[in-house]
Order: structure tokens, then C-alpha cells, then sequence
């Protein structure tokens, strides 16, 4: 018997990857990978890729740290060129945004719908990047 796993998707997921892909080398970090693994399963063969969660995932070749991103290991995301998180909600963009800054990385935040926080207060550039089919928030390191 073969069991077939079927995650909820969502429609831009594989822009999403190819961006990151032609944009960044070596380590991301997808913080609150949860029930949306799709970004990181694309991304795993062409960078090293880190999940984290506050709940045990496991998604087949992709790492996975238990992290609370609000009492957050800074070891998980020292050295990532990108920390990037698909749809989290606006507590937790302000909690990700500061350590993307602490670490110096770029972020990208793909929105539920509108869902932004101001983020200024860490990154002072930052712009809606529309690439294909999706659109999210591009922070970028001075």
C-alpha cells in the first residue's frame, strides 16, 4: 500500500522557489513551515535549506528545528542569506524581522492576503516584488 501525502497548496509556491533560487545561495531559513512545506521541498536540491516550527515537522530531505520564533535559538539562523516565511501572521512578521536583522539577512514575507506589519523599525528598504503569478515583501539588508 503506497501512502499519498497531500498538503495544502498554495497557487504560487513554485515562483516563490524560483525566486529565492535565483536570488540567493547557501542557507535559508523558512520560519513557521507548518502544513506548507511546498517552498522548502522545492528549494531543498539547490540550497541548504532549514524549516523551523513550534510543532515536529517532518517533510522528507528537508532539516527541521523546533524553534519559538518569539524565544528564538539564534544559532538556527546565524549565516542564512535569507529567512523567508509563507503566510504568517502579523505577530509573528514582527518577531521574524527582528532576527533577520540581528543576523543580517534579507527577508521575504508572503502575506495572507494584506496581512503586513510595519517593519520599518528593522529594515529601512524593503519593496513589493510581483514575480509571475505571486507578490510578497522583499526586506533587504542595508
Amino acid at each position: 500500500m503506497h501512502l499519498l501525502l497531500i498538503y495544502p497548496m498554495i497557487p504560487d509556491n513554485e515562483d516563490i522557489a524560483e525566486y529565492i533560487i535565483n536570488h540567493y545561495k547557501n542557507k535559508v531559513v523558512e520560519v513557521g513551515v507548518g502544513s506548507l512545506p511546498q517552498v522548502a521541498l522545492l528549494l531543498k536540491e539547490e540550497l541548504d535549506v532549514i524549516t523551523t516550527d513550534v510543532n515536529e515537522q517532518k517533510y522528507a530531505g528537508v532539516r527541521f528545528c523546533r524553534d519559538d520564533i518569539f524565544t528564538p535559538d539564534m544559532g538556527i539562523y546565524h549565516n542564512a542569506s535569507l529567512i523567508y516565511s509563507i503566510r504568517p501572521p502579523i505577530d509573528m512578521q514582527d518577531a521574524i524581522a527582528k532576527i533577520a536583522k540581528e543576523v543580517g539577512s534579507d527577508l521575504i514575507i508572503r502575506p495572507f492576503g494584506n496581512e503586513k506589519a510595519d517593519l520599518r523599525k528593522y529594515f529601512n528598504e524593503y519593496s513589493l516584488v510581483n514575480y509571475k503569478k505571486t507578490r510578497f515583501y522583499l526586506y533587504t539588508k542595508p
